[in-house]
């Protein structure tokens, strides 16, 4: 029924409970913990007896096999590359000045929402990534942070606190397109019983899938959403946002207020700045014409450059910092809370907007 290549990892605990039996639901949660504790096989995992840790290896994997490359930014960004078996995918480890660290996660290889600012947009669209290939880019980027300490994670019957404060889901693809593997991922990270990340610290991100917003207000998990919205110009947002031709603002924005209304919280609308593009006063007026009514923030982020890439014929390029000042005034004095987001991680292609199949 089974087979060796069944992957352990990326199960729910309830899932692993199933799958194991008849062995009895203690055992499923001792693998449950000595999955989260980092370990990579089942030789680690010294809560077992040895008969049963040589009869599961004969069965299953633990964890998905990959290949890593990782590129370290002078800013003290990380930049992990996995080889999976059919498909290299990026994620990211960002440090802020208080060295407290953040996982940036994929969810797809390449993206199919076609944004033409954004190089993962212009790689195109391979496929989903399942739960454990999600999963497992956490448990190596908390392995990157805290090198010094991985035999004490993988020993420990109660792993020490996690290396890693935040996570967000603003990789490679859009999130609420695999949602399913996304939440089945996210439940393996959450869980009392294993890594117990906060939910509250967990932040998706998505180019507005109106559905998927429906469904994480129904079906949790009860993470922050963030909108990547770019311009409140409908027009101007379907250039820049092919996705959003089948997803008008006016749907977005009730999509969020369902949110919020089932006890979502606070969202962030991000605006990735484009020179001369989407930084009129115009544009800073729609935006916050669409911000009124919601519990939200926003957050500005200066294009983060990407060689070739062109909107309507013309190079994009970044804004200048007077022209990025000025916007964030405009929304500041029509009342609402922005914070500018300076892009880490560019010289080693990690910023936002930079991550793609082909890397350095």
């Amino acid at each position: 029924m089974e087979n060796k290549f069944t992957v352990l990892s990326g199960m729910p605990l309830g899932e692993l409970e199933e799958l194991l039996a008849p062995l009895p639901r203690f055992r499923a949660a001792q693998i449950f913990n000595r999955i989260a504790s980092g370990v990579s096989s089942f030789s680690q995992m010294n809560n077992l007896p040895l008969a049963l840790r040589e009869e599961l290896e004969t069965r299953f994997t633990v964890r998905p096999p990959a290949g890593r490359k990782i590129l370290r930014g002078a800013d003290g960004t990380i930049k992990l590359v996995l080889e999976f078996q059919d498909v290299a995918v990026e994620s990211v480890l960002l440090a802020d000045i208080s060295d407290r660290k953040t996982a940036c996660l994929s969810t797809q290889a390449g993206c199919p929402a076609g944004c033409v600012f954004c190089k993962t947009g212009a790689a195109g669209f391979i496929r989903n990534l399942d739960s454990s290939e999600i999963a497992e880019q956490f448990f190596q980027l908390r392995e990157i942070a805290e090198e010094k300490r991985i035999n004490e994670l993988i020993n420990s019957s109660n792993p020490p606190p996690l290396p890693v404060s935040n996570i967000v889901v603003m990789g490679m693809g859009e999130p609420l397109l695999n949602i399913t593997e996304l939440r089945r991922a996210l439940s393996v990270i959450t869980d009392p019983k294993g890594l117990r990340f906060s939910k509250r610290r967990i932040t998706i991100s998505t180019c507005g899938i109106t559905e998927g917003i429906d469904d994480l207000a129904d079906n949790g998990p009860a993470v922050r959403l963030a909108l990547s919205l770019t311009t409140a110009d409908e027009s101007l947002r379907r250039r820049l946002m092919p996705v959003a031709a089948s997803r008008p603002l006016e749907k977005v924005k009730a999509a969020l207020l369902r949110y919020q209304d089932k006890g979502g919280g606070r969202v962030t609308l991000e605006a990735v700045l484009l020179g001369g593009i989407n930084t009129r006063d115009e544009d800073a007026a729609a935006l916050a014409v669409f911000a009124k009514g919601l519990d939200a923030t926003v957050n500005l982020i200066p294009w983060n450059p990407v060689d070739g890439m062109v909107f309507e014929g013309a190079p994009i390029k970044a804004p200048a910092p007077k022209e990025t000042a000025d916007f964030k005034t405009a929304l500041e004095k029509a009342g609402l809370k922005v914070t500018l987001r300076m892009g880490k991680g560019q010289r080693i292609s990690g910023a936002c907007g930079q991550l793609g199949v082909c890397h350095p």
